[in-house]
C-alpha cells in the first residue's frame, strides 16, 4: 500500500496523538488533526487528504455530519471510529467503522476496507 496522507478528526487530544503515532508507525503521514465538525470540514477541503479517520461524536458537532458535508464537495475515503460502532452502522450501513478501543490490525483492515469502497 502506498503512503497515504491522513486527516484525523478526534476531539480527545490523547486519542488523537496515539492514533497519529499508530498511523505513522504503519507508514502513513498525518496531514492534520482537527477536533471539531467545522474545523474538519475546512481542513478536508484545504488539505485534500487521501483518507480521513473521523470520530463519529465530537464535543463540537458530529463527525458523521462533517463527512456528509465534505462529500457534497469531494469524495474522501473515510473511517468512522466510535465507542458505539453499532449506532454508527445503523445510521451509515455502508460505512467503514471501527469500535473503540481498536488495535493496529483493526486500523490496517479498516484502511483497506475504506479504500476498496472508494475504488471505481
Amino acid at each position: 500500500m502506498e503512503k497515504l496522507r491522513v486527516l484525523i478528526v478526534e476531539d480527545n487530544r490523547v486519542i488523537a496523538a496515539l492514533l497519529a503515532e499508530l498511523i505513522e508507525a504503519i507508514g502513513h503521514e498525518v496531514c492534520g488533526i482537527e477536533s471539531s465538525e467545522s474545523g474538519s470540514m475546512a481542513a478536508a477541503l484545504r488539505l485534500q487528504p487521501d483518507l480521513m479517520i473521523v470520530d463519529a461524536q465530537l464535543q463540537d458537532g458530529s463527525g458523521i455530519s462533517a463527512v456528509e458535508a465534505i462529500e457534497r464537495d469531494c469524495h474522501i475515503p473515510h473511517i468512522f471510529v466510535s465507542g458505539d460502532a453499532s449506532a454508527v452502522r445503523r445510521s451509515k450501513p455502508n460505512a467503514t467503522v471501527m469500535q473503540k478501543p481498536y488495535f493496529e490490525v483493526d486500523l490496517v483492515l479498516a484502511i483497506q476496507s475504506a479504500l476498496s469502497k472508494a475504488a471505481p
